[in-house]
């Protein structure tokens, strides 16, 4: 069975758009990026917070109580119409009791290749890489 999801948007004048899920809670997405992030910039931040997500549900299944998780993605575009990315990068700075680098890397990879339902609704020849760093006794 398929999982529809449904957004509305309500032009909020400008280049202003405030939605959501019906009923559900709402943001607002300014494509001139002056009172909001913008469509491209809410992608890149939907992209962190997918990943991010899928992070936090995997380290403590490794043994791992994560204590900070920050996500930086930056996005190239192309110059021309459509901008489309034509890259991601991620950059991520974790720490938590029980993590090493060999950890955090077998969770970044998985919400990479596996879970993060954002990054596999991008184009696939949009190449998706990453760095990380592991902190500890934060």
């Amino acid at each position: 069975m398929q999982d529809v999801r449904v957004v509305h948007a309500s032009w909020q004048g400008g280049m202003r758009f405030k939605g959501g899920s019906p009923g559900g809670p709402t943001l607002t997405v300014d494509a001139d990026n002056t009172e909001a992030p913008g469509p491209m910039l809410t992608l890149l931040l939907a992209a962190a917070a997918c990943s991010g997500a899928d992070i936090v549900s995997l380290l403590p299944k490794m043994q791992v109580e994560l204590t900070r998780l920050y996500v930086t993605v930056s996005g190239e575009r192309r110059s021309e119409v459509p901008k489309r990315f034509v890259s991601i990068h991620f950059a991520f700075d974790l720490a938590g009791a029980g993590l090493d680098e060999t950890k955090a890397r077998r969770a970044i990879d998985l919400s990479i290749e596996k879970y993060c339902s954002v990054i596999h609704s991008l184009n696939p020849d949009i190449p998706v890489t990453y760095g990380v760093v592991v902190r500890n006794g934060e």
